[in-house]
């Protein structure tokens, strides 16, 4: 996995990290996806925290972050062979494995359920962090239940503040977006929610079709109706309508902000504009700072162009989905 402007973090800030890790404290790190909030995932009252941290309900479960595959077996059990296809492919990568849990890994983190969320990730500061520490780190983005996930220390410190206790600066994530999510644990992989790796991807790999998540597919991080949302109401809208969506909010005397393709500015004074990449992994990358920077302008909504189709594209859009305000669904 390619890393992106990685900051060196010193031997010393492990050691620490790892001493507080070890003390039931909780330490944000970064990974190649997004910034994770961790805490030992074998001590019930320290994952706790991070559920106190974030204002996440407790029965929604967390990622456990692995040093390397060969931990799986402590951690799961009844592997499937598709899963060690998936691990020897895509780990470390932005991909996680929802198995049957192993009898010693907490309820605090598995939401209560009995399968358990695996991932091995593909950043420098992540890997030296979990191989330093010896044991699995429970791991959901480092950032308030629900609201946009962080991809910068700077991030994690706006939203955090000094509900954690340190903080690793690996610099910025270098994909911008949670990981894929399959699920194993049942008689049919199921794609519980896109990311960097495609289903296409998946498909060549498990030589089967993945089925979508139905009535008894396990909860999992980042599948709930709204998330990932700033706290101004956001709107999809397509290309055709931005202008005169944005020409509306004037007349109404609002304040929009956009995020668009377009390189020249939409409406009057009334409207902020950020130009997107028009590349899938780019704007995926850019996707919440971009979002944070025009939450901060203190207007009526956020208006954003909607992405084309393809499945390169399907993660982005299952963000955006998700971060739509209920109200401004059409």
């Amino acid at each position: 996995m390619r890393t992106r402007e990685v900051k060196a973090v010193s031997v010393r800030e492990i050691e620490r990290a790892v001493v507080i890790l070890r003390g039931g404290g909780l330490v944000a790190f970064p990974t190649e996806t997004v910034y994770g909030l961790g805490a030992d995932a074998l001590n019930p009252a320290a994952v706790k925290k991070i559920f106190a941290a974030k204002g996440r309900p407790e029965s929604h479960p967390v990622i456990v972050h692995l040093a390397d595959a060969s931990q799986l077996a402590r951690w799961a059990r009844g592997i499937p062979k598709a899963a060690l296809r998936l691990a020897d492919v895509f780990w470390p990568g932005p991909l996680t494995l929802i198995l049957r849990r192993a009898e010693k890994v907490p309820d605090a983190v598995t939401g209560g359920q009995d399968t358990v969320g695996l991932r091995v990730p593909a950043h420098p500061v992540a890997h030296t962090l979990l191989q330093a520490f010896g044991s699995g780190i429970a791991a959901p983005s480092a950032n308030r239940f629900g609201r946009l996930s962080p991809t910068t220390a700077d991030h994690v410190r706006g939203e955090l503040g000094e509900r954690v206790d340190m903080i690793l600066d690996g610099g910025p994530c270098a994909l911008g977006l949670e990981s894929t999510i399959v699920d194993l644990s049942g008689s049919h992989p199921a794609l519980l929610r896109p990311g960097k790796i495609s289903v296409s991807e998946l498909k060549k790999v498990l030589k089967t079709p993945l089925v979508l998540p139905g009535p008894t597919s396990p909860r999992a991080p980042g599948t709930m109706t709204v998330h990932y949302a700033p706290l101004t109401p956001l709107r999809l809208i397509s290309g055709k309508a931005l202008a005169e969506a944005a020409h509306e909010l004037g007349s109404l005397g609002k304040r929009a902000a956009i995020l668009t393709y377009r390189h020249a500015p939409l409406g009057g004074a009334n409207v902020t504009w950020i130009a997107a990449p028009a590349q899938a992994t780019a704007y995926a990358r850019a996707l919440y700072s971009n979002l944070r920077r025009l939450d901060q302008k203190r207007v009526d909504v956020i208006l954003v162009e909607e992405v084309p189709p393809g499945e390169e594209w399907d993660a982005v859009r299952d963000r955006l989905e998700k971060a739509a305000s209920p109200k401004e669904r059409s």
